[in-house]
């Protein structure tokens, strides 16, 4: 399931056919929209049980979500755990500001902007950077 390369692009099947190649990227950044969106949530109830007095309830989902979060991210498509954490957290970033912004009511301002973009560029040299 998982190319052999240390990143998108290295496996020769792979760069032998961009389309497989596109749809393996594809459905990586997905299993990482699906990580973040279940870490973030997972973490919140947590926050929500701890620091906003939710019923013990909360944990319970938290760590349901916490569950699917770690399953998606193995899904990721490359060869080691590290390069797919690190790629996936320029996502998580991403998707906190979203969290932030749609759940907590909280217009990022540019300072968040600006830094989810350096992460995201940081994202794709670990993702796309030549492999030797």
């Amino acid at each position: 399931m998982h190319n052999c390369g240390g990143g998108y692009g290295t496996n020769t099947a792979l760069t032998r056919d961009p389309m497989r190649a596109l749809s393996s990227l594809v459905k990586s950044f997905a299993y990482m929209i699906l990580a973040a969106a279940a870490e973030i949530a997972g973490c919140f109830a947590f926050w929500a049980w701890l620091r906003l007095d939710r019923s013990a309830l909360w944990a319970l989902l938290g760590i349901v979500a916490l569950v699917l979060f770690a399953w998606a991210l193995t899904k990721v498509d490359v060869a080691f755990a590290g390069r797919a954490y690190a790629a996936y957290a320029g996502i998580y970033v991403v998707g906190s500001l979203i969290w932030l912004w749609q759940v907590e009511g909280i217009l990022p301002d540019r300072w968040d902007v600006f830094g989810a973009g350096l992460c995201i560029v940081g994202a794709a040299v670990i993702v796309f950077g030549p492999r030797s």
